[in-house]
């Protein structure tokens, strides 16, 4: 039994480890999509301020993937195992987060392009509402299979539940609105990644502290 526990840590350290690295893969390909402005010479700063698309894309994108790796790493941090099924939903996760700066370049390419603004803005919700929904399915599938740990508390894993779930609705209403008028949709976007940034903190499991030594219970 100790062995299969062992395992099961292992297992998480290492998922923990493999995920890190795409967040962090992800985050770096957001800003090598940025590029250097061209104009004629004189009017650099309006050929920056020309680019705004591009920086509100970027921030958008990186608010996004940095409240995923949030969301990801409480996760983790309540539970005491990972099953077969919760690993794959993880690849499925880093699989649409390391796809996430395709769509951050369509948008920044093409906000503000009436043709294709709309396709651009929508792409981009979807692939948001797909981030957090495999968020939330492995939190879902943390609390079916038990692997929280036991000493987690009701209270932690409501308010844990609560952060995860609200952000879907609103990302389903924001691609309607996007259809509509897209540059309303990314500001909502990034809205939604600041709130799940800066939630109510939540409390976290603290590890038992280990009994005192007999030396230390002889001296007192």
């Amino acid at each position: 039994m100790a062995d299969e526990d062992d395992d099961l840590v292992v297992r998480i350290s290492r998922m923990e480890a493999f995920s890190d690295g795409v967040f962090a893969i992800a985050i770096t390909l957001l800003v090598l999509e940025l590029s250097t402005p061209e104009g004629p010479e004189g009017h650099l700063l309006e050929a920056v301020l020309g680019l705004w698309p591009s920086y509100l894309a970027y921030i958008v994108s990186f608010a996004t993937i940095g409240a995923t790796w949030l969301g990801h790493n409480s996760i983790t941090h309540y539970m005491h195992g990972a099953n077969a099924t919760f690993l794959r939903l993880n690849l499925a996760l880093l699989l649409v987060v390391s796809f996430l700066p395709f769509p951050t370049k369509l948008v920044a390419e093409y906000l503000g392009s009436r043709e294709d603004e709309k396709v651009a803005a929508t792409i981009f919700g979807f692939t948001l509402l797909a981030v957090t929904s495999l968020l939330s399915l492995l939190w879902r599938e943390a609390l079916r299979h038990q692997l929280v740990h036991p000493a987690t508390g009701d209270e932690e894993i409501t308010l844990l539940s609560r952060r995860l779930q609200p952000s879907l609705a609103l990302y389903v209403v924001l691609i309607v609105v996007g259809l509509f008028t897209p540059l309303i949709a990314v500001i909502g976007y990034l809205v939604i990644a600041f709130f799940l940034i800066f939630p109510v903190l939540l409390g976290r499991r603290q590890k038992p502290s280990p009994p005192p030594s007999d030396a230390h219970r002889a001296s007192s």
